[in-house]
């Protein structure tokens, strides 16, 4: 069995997989990632592994992870299977570089858009000749409602709500209205500025936001809420493979 681990600034969100499928998910605070580990690598037989981290680990913490898992440490040298384009490859996000490697093995041939709609609202493209070229970066959905509180002195801190209509009734509706609208026709247009360029385009959404807004956008998707760690999983196998 295979073992993906995905680490954010907070939480740690574990994927043990067998061939192909996923047989348990789970998520954990990053301070416990070492004890949950070893529950991990108890209850399953693991065989290899990788880890992905966004937030920095320290170096006790990654030695004892290596001791235990020997696993993968992805970063821009991992081996990956596209031909990555982006003018500073060493600044491109890993869990951006797991999206980009998932893309091409589920969407072979295929221009694809991946938006991973999380803290962050990012946007990666790869053409059907298995290159990568880019994307954007925007403010999320909780963070848009966060700097509306932080950086105004009366505007209140809501929690993200499905709103459809496009008028603000009052403060509250208005600031649903400003971000959950604003964020889906942001998404929109992005897809459709895609279209317009590129053919027979697949669109993917991703992330903790996936479910409330992929009810919400006009454009049609393929929502993936665990793209990241299938990613992980593929670039894992792609390593094993090339070694």
């Amino acid at each position: 069995m295979n073992l993906i681990i995905d680490v954010g600034n907070t939480r740690v969100k574990a994927a043990v997989f067998e061939t192909n499928t996923v047989k348990e998910i789970l998520v954990f605070k990053k301070l416990r990632i070492i004890s949950e580990l070893k529950k991990i690598t108890n209850k399953f037989s693991i065989s290899a592994s990788i880890i992905s981290s966004v937030a920095n680990i320290s170096e006790n913490k990654r030695q004892k992870i290596d001791d235990l898992l020997h696993p993968i440490f992805l970063n821009s040298e991992t081996k990956v299977p596209f031909n990555n384009l982006y003018k500073t490859p060493t600044t491109l996000g890993v869990d951006r570089i797991a999206l980009a490697s998932v893309a091409i093995e589920k969407y072979p041939k295929k221009n694809v858009l991946i938006i991973d709609a999380g803290t962050c609202i990012t946007f990666d493209f790869i053409n059907n000749k298995k290159e990568y070229l880019g994307g954007a970066i925007s403010p999320g959905v909780s963070m848009r409602y966060k700097s509306l509180n932080t950086f105004t002195s009366k505007l209140p801190l809501l929690k993200p709500t499905e709103f459809n209509n496009f008028v603000g009734v009052d403060t509250n509706s208005s600031i649903h209205s400003g971000i959950v609208n604003g964020v889906c026709n942001e998404i929109d247009g992005v897809i459709n500025q895609y279209k317009d360029k590129y053919q027979d385009l697949t669109v993917v959404l991703t992330g903790g936001d996936t479910y409330f807004l992929a009810k919400q956008l006009k454009s049609g998707i393929f929502a993936h809420p665990n793209f990241v760690l299938e990613g992980l999983h593929t670039i894992l196998i792609y390593n094993l493979a090339n070694d």
